[in-house]
């Protein structure tokens, strides 16, 4: 099966040395995970594992990438075996031998490609089953509050295209455009209330949802103006949910 992401891999990579999120989205997304020793942690929709590899390096004792996209994961596996830190990658759904394996399940930017209702429930329904009871998973959506021409997103390497206002299921046209690279895909924006429904039916706790930060480094680098009209407009938030049945 072909996916949109499969000739993207680079463009993800380089993604990761800009300021936007060396300075506030990686930093925010790991305030929000805090310790990850000893922990097993799967990441869903993990693309070309740079996130993957981030959760090993920060002391994870087992990580896991997950994602349907045949060239991401096989970027993801090329990078392992040039640098091994012990990662495995899954190509498709979630292997039966791997429910309820994980403490953690971090998304970054995975619910937005649920081009459906069902398909949102079904990624949520696969991060529920892949943890163990009391653990959480982490999410990165495109923020309920978005909207569209708020502020220009252009600086910081990326612009976001959609309808005004935004529904759920209105499609979301993503142009990663910085350092040589002008590549575009499509998301989706679903409102707070289905994603916090979709949660619950999917056995987690009502989820704690906290706008992503820019770090003292980033300000002194780039000033603050630089960075003002993001954290007016976030695009993203980081929702964080426990799933029923045991202690966080």
């Amino acid at each position: 099966m072909t996916s949109q992401f499969d000739t993207l891999p680079d463009t993800y990579d380089d993604f990761t040395g800009t300021a936007f999120r060396t300075h506030l989205e990686t930093p925010s997304v790991l305030r929000a995970l805090g310790s990850l020793d000893g922990a097993a942690v799967l990441d869903l929709g993990c693309g070309s594992g740079v996130y993957t590899r981030l959760l090993k390096q920060q002391g994870a004792a087992r990580a896991t990438g997950l994602d349907i996209s045949a060239g991401m994961i096989g970027h993801a596996r090329a990078e392992e075996a040039a640098e091994p830190l012990g990662i495995d990658y899954v190509h498709g759904s979630l292997p039966d031998q791997l429910a309820g394996a994980f403490d953690l399940v971090l998304g970054v930017y995975v619910l937005p490609y649920a081009t459906t209702r069902a398909e949102l429930r079904q990624l949520c329904a696969t991060a529920s089953r892949a943890l163990r009871p009391g653990g959480r998973f982490v999410t990165l959506p495109i923020h309920p509050g978005f909207s569209p021409g708020a502020v220009s997103y252009a600086p910081y390497g990326f612009t976001l295209t959609a309808p005004q206002p935004p529904g759920d299921g209105s499609p979301v046209t993503l142009n990663l455009r910085f350092a040589g690279h002008d590549e575009c895909v499509t998301a989706r924006f679903w409102t707070r209330a289905t994603l916090e429904e979709t949660l619950l039916e999917a056995g987690f706790t009502r989820p704690r949802w906290t706008d992503p930060s820019v770090t003292e480094q980033g300000i002194a680098v780039r000033g603050e103006s630089y960075w003002r009209d993001y954290l007016t407009a976030p695009h993203t938030v980081i929702v964080d949910s426990v799933k029923a049945g045991g202690a966080a």
